[in-house]
């Protein structure tokens, strides 16, 4: 119940994630699968036959049809910023897949290490990215909670049940095949029968997917990934949709950043002992937990943006920190005050995020920085002024009282674990080796010189804050030679990108779109960079762009579309996989 206090009491606005899910949970009431009105005001959309759909995975917004209808939520563009139904839609979603999992870690480290199954449930819940993502309508808790399932059912050899558990996982969100694939395999040492038996259980939610990327987007293997309609939309389209060989910042964001794992939940670090501790007895099963991390991490570090928009961090990651989770009932066991320490350093800076990142502010010094500036700044620090709605407002109390509130609750559970299981008072469980002592003093050392990292905003700038700079400063424009052409005549282009900031940006890409009307005449003119590909669509590699300077591409342009059409050419830009909110489009009336 104190976890639940703590993590499914804030109320966050309502969201772009929140508005294309209901959507489509508003669309499926009335018999269809688009919602034009809705959507058209909505950020996460996919464009496809003159219609627009959610560009999410269907799973959440089926699972959310009972609340979605008893709430009655109003048209998109009335829902308030701030509202209780869209809190009640999240925790019947996002909420109960957080308590299903904190249950499975607790229940699952009583087993593995007996007493320290509370201890390992607080840990979890209240010191990883789990608990920010409680109380939101992101689908990567949910997901966590179908593919943990899938591969706990696989582990007590029911295969029917965990291979539909693992399909509607992929239901929820795409990255759940991944998932699937890995438990599938997983099944399969067990013998052909039970694979058989897995794959029967994931066919009905396979089903269900295909058959609705078939009405939506005309065949089966096409999903709203394909038909995304924003300006992310360039970004999506390259590498694997969006996900390309891991970089040095996607790793750096998701270990380093303001929000890396290493800085706001260094008692996973703990948990990988723990898992490394079971290999002996339960080897395949360490390794299957192992296979998925190592899968998250490198997904996440090749994305384009590894915290995926505004988050608190690496949000991606949330479907394997129950894996990983599984090693802290067995870490409390070996290392039980230091696995402490570290649950007490995760467990603070995770729910003061959990308070404070819908605001989306800027952390000075990560969010450690900000949490010392209170004493100091009283009601005038920037974490007082961040501080989110909660349930608790809602009955007549401050912002600050129901933070202080909630942050109670934590205290309160941590407490009660540890005395409960006594972890602070017992002694290791037996003397560390060399080695042992090795990998504990690297570990440690590690995640000091992350926080540092962080901290220092070292190497990478104003980027070190993760993603909390989800867009770029780049503003393209386009002045073309005539407003107006007849079919079969030249209209040339000349597109300017400016950079307004005092910072040097680097791998920049400028991505032009033409309508079909307009045919490309030649390869276009750049200033810098290595040219461009493509056609209709045309993108630009312009390497990189100084402060507070700007470049220029020129294009040619034949009319083929017949009079009374009217042709566009758009511009969106990114740098380092970050796009810009700026975006510019030239249209040109066809006459006869």
């Amino acid at each position: 119940m104190l976890i639940a206090v703590t993590a499914l009491s804030p109320v966050s606005y309502y969201s772009p994630q929140d508005q294309s899910r209901v959507c489509l949970s508003q669309a499926i009431v009335h018999g269809r699968l688009y919602n034009d009105r809705c959507l058209a005001s909505s950020f996460d959309r996919s464009s496809y036959g003159g219609h627009l759909y959610s560009d999410k995975a269907p799973g959440l917004s089926l699972l959310e049809l009972p609340a979605t209808a008893i709430v009655a939520l109003p048209p998109a563009q009335r829902v308030p910023t701030l509202s209780l139904r869209t809190w009640l839609i999240r925790i019947t979603s996002s909420g109960i897949a957080f308590l299903v999992l904190a249950f499975l870690i607790g229940r699952l480290a009583e087993g593995l290490a007996p007493g320290y199954g509370g201890p390992a449930l607080v840990s979890f819940a209240l010191g990883t990215l789990v608990a920010p993502f409680a109380a939101v309508n992101f689908a990567e808790l949910p997901l966590a909670a179908f593919g943990f399932g899938a591969f706990l059912l696989a582990w007590a050899r029911r295969p029917v049940l965990a291979g539909f558990l693992g399909g509607v996982g992929v239901l929820v969100e795409y990255q759940g095949a991944l998932l699937l694939v890995v438990v599938g395999v997983y099944v399969a040492l067990q013998g052909l029968r039970p694979l058989s038996r897995y794959v029967a259980g994931a066919v009905p939610p396979a089903l269900l997917l295909l058959g609705y990327d078939t009405l939506a987007f005309g065949r089966p293997w096409r999903t709203s990934y394909g038909y995304i309609a924003n300006v992310l939309a360039s970004q999506q389209a390259t590498g694997f949709f969006g996900v390309g060989v891991p970089h040095s910042f996607g790793l750096y964001s998701v270990f380093s950043s303001s929000g890396g794992l290493l800085v706001l939940s260094p008692v996973l670090v703990a948990a990988a002992w723990g898992l490394a501790r079971i290999g002996p007895q339960y080897r395949v099963e360490a390794i299957v937990c192992t296979v998925v991390v190592v899968l998250f991490v490198l997904l996440d570090a090749g994305y384009f943006m590894p915290y995926g928009g505004i988050s608190p961090g690496p949000r991606f990651l949330i479907p394997c920190l129950p894996f990983l989770g599984l090693g802290l009932g067995p870490a409390f066991l070996w290392r039980p005050r230091l696995t402490t320490v570290l649950a007490a350093l995760s467990i603070v800076p995770t729910v003061a995020m959990t308070l404070v990142w819908p605001a989306n502010h800027p952390l000075r010094e990560t969010i450690w920085g900000e949490l010392a500036r209170i004493p100091s700044d009283l009601g005038n620090a920037r974490f007082v002024h961040s501080l989110s709605s909660n349930v608790i407002v809602w009955a007549r109390f401050s912002h600050t009282e129901g933070a202080v509130l909630v942050a109670a609750a934590a205290i309160a559970a941590f407490t009660l674990a540890v005395v409960g299981s006594g972890a602070w008072r017992k002694p290791n469980a037996r003397a560390v080796s060399t080695w042992g002592a090795v990998v504990v003093a690297g570990s440690l050392c590690l995640i000091a010189a992350a926080t540092a990292s962080a901290v220092l905003k070292f190497p990478y700038g104003a980027r070190s804050d993760g993603a909390t700079p989800s867009f770029v400063t780049l503003v393209p424009s386009i002045v073309g030679t005539r407003t107006a052409a007849s079919p079969g005549e030249e209209v040339d282009f000349t597109v300017y990108l400016d950079n307004p900031t005092s910072d040097t940006l680097t791998q920049v890409l400028l991505t032009l779109k033409l309508s079909s009307g307009l045919k490309l005449l030649g390869p276009p003119f750049y200033e810098r960079g290595s040219g461009c590909v493509g056609t209709s669509t045309l993108v630009c590699n312009l390497d990189f762009l100084e402060a507070r300077r700007s470049t220029l591409l020129r294009l040619g342009v034949q009319v083929t579309s017949a009079p009374g059409a009217t042709e566009t050419v758009q511009a969106t830009v990114a740098s380092e996989g970050l796009a810009s909110q700026h975006t510019a489009e030239y249209k040109i009336v066809v006459e006869s």
